[in-house]
């Protein structure tokens, strides 16, 4: 299975270049790989003594060759490659004032990753990543209340990749709630492992976060952990209002996942997320991008 998306930046097709593939396959797609994600690789303790030697100042000697090896523009880091104290600091590092810039479209992209966008959150159309696996709105939210609220609405999937960027950030301008832990598993949510099975989306520790926004009512965002991220950090105030393209928070060390949701009839998506997505593909590209203008 060859992971390609659509880069909106070059306007090509690409394949993507997969941060520890051979183990991912292994895992996912082997007996014996499959029977070691059961018993220890999706349990929390895994991803914390992982996470713990990411954290260590010995595994700084990492930083340099995974930023040659992915081709990372080391120009947009807030700070400098040596000065990291390991390779979780680097990985959820800062970026300089205005490496971001933010589209004049009411709703911007969260984060730097590949997305989904899709005008109608239900369905079967979400099975992209696995066919014949349904979208289970209301296990994603862990709320029956919620789901219904946002049943016919949009979302917006965004897959970051162990090379991206692992800030996320507002997507409107709005006043969030403080965030609603669910707990839960951490799969890998790269394709390879979606394939086998998409409730990893929903059965993975998650975060849920309630944005009141003046243009497009309650928005919704789930901060979706994943093997090697068993932290996810919210660094916002809770009732304080925060304007679109504003940090929200971080993950750290591995891939993860966001899912934004909006309440029906309120967002025009973006036509090339809309495209790529109803043909079977993710689109890349940055945060602060266009996702999509309110309705009124």
């Amino acid at each position: 299975m060859k992971v390609e998306f659509f880069n909106r930046e070059t306007g090509k097709t690409e394949e993507e270049a997969i941060y520890g593939e051979g183990a991912l396959r292994w895992v996912y797609e082997t007996l014996l790989g499959k029977a070691a994600l059961a018993v220890l690789i999706r349990r929390a303790v895994f991803s914390k003594i992982y996470g713990w030697l990411m954290s260590r100042p010995r595994s700084r000697a990492k930083v340099a060759p995974f930023i040659a090896q992915y081709g990372l523009d080391a120009a947009e880091f807030a700070d400098a490659p040596e000065s990291f104290s390991s390779f979780n600091d680097f990985f959820s590092r800062k970026l300089k004032p205005g490496a971001r810039p933010l589209a004049t479209s009411a709703a911007v992209l969260p984060a730097d990753g590949r997305h989904l966008a899709y005008p109608c959150a239900d369905g079967a159309e979400m099975t992209i990543y696995a066919k014949g696996q349904a979208f289970d709105l209301e296990k994603l939210l862990g709320s029956a209340e919620l789901a219904k609220r946002y049943r016919g609405g949009a979302i917006l999937c965004s897959r970051l990749c162990p090379t991206d960027y692992h800030r996320f950030h507002f997507p409107v301008a709005g006043t969030p709630s403080a965030p609603r832990l669910v707990n839960g598993a951490l799969f890998s949510v790269n394709p390879i492992a979606l394939s086998q099975r998409i409730a990893y989306l929903w059965e993975n520790k998650r975060e849920v976060i309630e944005i009141d926004s003046p243009q497009f009512g309650k928005v919704v965002q789930v901060l979706i952990g994943a093997t090697n991220v068993g932290t996810i950090r919210t660094t916002f105030t809770p009732g304080k209002f925060y304007e679109k393209g504003d940090e929200l928070g971080y993950f750290r060390f591995g891939g993860s996942f966001v899912a934004t949701l909006f309440e029906p009839g309120k967002i025009k998506l973006a036509e090339d997320l809309v495209k790529n997505s109803s043909e079977g593909r993710e689109t890349y590209a940055k945060m602060g991008t266009i996702l999509g203008e309110n309705i009124s």
